[in-house]
């Protein structure tokens, strides 16, 4: 009795998902959304910071650095999290990882639901896209050859990623929202950043990839 009325207490779309033992949202939405803002805008405001050290570093090189980390901890913090704490709908503590996912599961159930795939393309985006992330930070701060790859790399993993998590709601009916201002604000809204920037990203990464190739093949012509 105590685990159906649990799941029909939930705000989640459908209404109909079983959640026994959901414990409601504690933290406001304002909380929640303004403690990523001011926690983000601190990290970006960091990287630029101290990127701002070395000369010989561009601006765009710099708001590179600043994107990287701030995806990368969001990857391995945020989405962690959701992969290794199964049962985060179950919290009572107000821990507020656990408060972010119940807020988010508003915009897509399948979230709080531990659908299959959401929890997949989750998985492998903390674990690889997370770290690598983090990796490229340390790149273009050193000038590493591989800088352009790597975040090229990356780009794609998280474009894949993103059309995946799409599509597969597309495909199982595209009805995971409690509203539509829930849809639009949190399952398109939230993540539109991860489909525009990797994009650009890929395509300077692959111009660059590309130009660099052409230079070493006129030396070796020259060379000939």
């Amino acid at each position: 009795m105590e685990g159906s009325q649990s799941h029909e207490e939930h705000p989640y779309i459908p209404r109909d998902l079983k959640l026994p033992g959901f414990v409601p949202v504690v933290l406001s939405q304002s909380t929640i959304v303004g403690v990523y803002a001011v926690s983000s805008l601190l990290i970006v405001s960091t990287i630029f910071v101290l990127s701002g050290r070395s000369p010989k570093r561009s601006k765009t090189e710099r708001w590179l650095m600043c994107w990287w980390a701030f995806t990368g901890l969001t990857h391995m913090i945020l989405e962690g999290y959701f992969v290794f704490s199964p049962e985060f709908y179950k919290d009572k503590t107000a821990c507020y990882l656990a408060e972010v996912w119940k807020e988010y599961s508003k915009g897509d159930s399948r979230y709080a639901a531990r659908d299959a795939g959401v929890v997949a393309v989750e998985g492998l985006t903390a674990v690889l896209e997370g770290p690598a992330s983090l990796l490229a930070v340390y790149a273009i701060a050193t000038g590493k050859s591989y800088n352009y790859i790597l975040q090229f790399a990356i780009s794609l993993g998280q474009l894949y990623g993103t059309a995946t998590y799409f599509i597969t709601s597309w495909l199982e009916g595209d009805n995971f929202a409690a509203s539509p201002f829930y849809y639009y604000a949190y399952y398109i809204g939230a993540n539109a950043s991860w489909v525009v920037i990797p994009t650009l990203i890929s395509i300077r990464c692959w111009k660059k990839i590309c130009a660099a190739i052409q230079v070493e093949g006129q030396k070796k012509t020259k060379v000939r």
